[in-house]
C-alpha cells in the first residue's frame, strides 16, 4: 500500500523532468532492483520480452564508454543545438540553460553512479524495422524513469552514445546479436524535480491532422 506522502501517478508523471546533473553519491542495489523490476512489468510485443539491462556501475567501463557520448556530442549534436533556434515554447535563456545542462552531463558522464544500458535480444528476428524493435523495449525505459523519479532519484534518457554503438558494443562486451537502445545515467538529483509544463494546443488534433479535438475544449 501507498504511503500518505507518496506521490501519486500523474504527480510523478508530471514532474518526471531530465535531470543532467547528477551527485557522484552511490545509490543503494535495493532501489535500483525496484527500478529493474518496473521495466519487466512493460509490456513487449508478442509478450516476447527480449529484453535485457545492463548495469554499469564501474568507474573504468564507463570512462570508456563516455569517450564516444563526449564525441558524439561535441562533434555533431552539441554544434547542432547551439546554432539553431530553441525548442518550441522555450525561451533563448531557457533553453541556453537545458544546453549548459547537457554539456554538464556530457563533461560528467562517467560519475553517474550507475548507468542502465536497455537492449534487446536476438536483433535479428526483429529485422531492421525501428518501429517494431524500439516499441517492445521503450515502455520498459519510461517504467524505469517514472520509477527513478517515485524514488526521488534523478536520470535522463539519452541515445547519443549509439551514434558509435559499434565501438560501444565492444567496449560493453555485448554479443553480435544484441543491441543497446539508450542510456539511462541514474543518481541522486542536484536541481529539483517539476512541474513539466506543455500545453496541449498545436499538438493534438482529431480524427484527421490539423483538425480539432473537442475534448480539449471540455473543462
Amino acid at each position: 500500500m501507498p504511503e500518505a506522502n507518496d506521490p501519486g501517478v500523474f504527480d510523478i508523471i508530471c514532474t518526471t523532468r531530465s535531470m543532467r546533473r547528477l551527485k557522484p553519491d552511490p545509490v543503494p542495489d535495493a532501489l535500483i532492483r525496484k527500478i529493474l523490476e518496473a521495466a519487466v512489468c512493460a509490456p513487449s510485443g508478442g509478450n516476447m520480452q527480449r529484453w535485457g539491462f545492463l548495469v554499469i556501475t564501474d568507474r573504468k567501463v564507463k570512462e570508456e564508454a563516455a569517450v564516444y557520448y563526449r564525441r558524439a556530442w561535441e562533434e555533431h549534436v552539441g554544434p547542432g543545438y547551439r546554432s539553431g533556434p530553441p525548442a518550441p515554447g522555450s525561451s533563448p535563456e531557457r533553453f541556453g540553460r537545458m544546453l549548459d545542462a547537457a554539456q554538464y552531463l556530457s563533461d560528467h558522464l562517467h560519475q553517474a553512479p550507475v548507468w542502465i544500458i536497455p537492449c534487446l535480444t536476438g536483433v535479428s528476428v526483429w529485422g531492421s524495422n525501428p518501429y517494431w524493435s524500439g516499441s517492445s523495449i521503450y515502455p520498459a525505459i519510461q517504467n524505469m524513469l517514472l520509477a527513478v523519479r517515485a524514488l526521488g532519484l534523478g536520470a535522463t534518457l539519452t541515445t547519443l552514445i549509439l551514434g558509435y554503438s559499434g565501438e560501444v558494443k565492444t567496449v560493453l562486451g555485448l554479443p553480435p546479436d544484441v543491441q543497446p537502445y539508450a542510456l539511462l545515467p541514474i543518481g541522486w538529483p542536484m536541481g529539483r524535480f517539476g512541474p513539466v509544463r506543455r500545453t496541449l494546443d498545436n499538438v493534438v488534433y482529431g480524427d484527421r491532422w490539423g483538425e480539432p479535438y473537442r475534448g480539449l475544449r471540455l473543462a
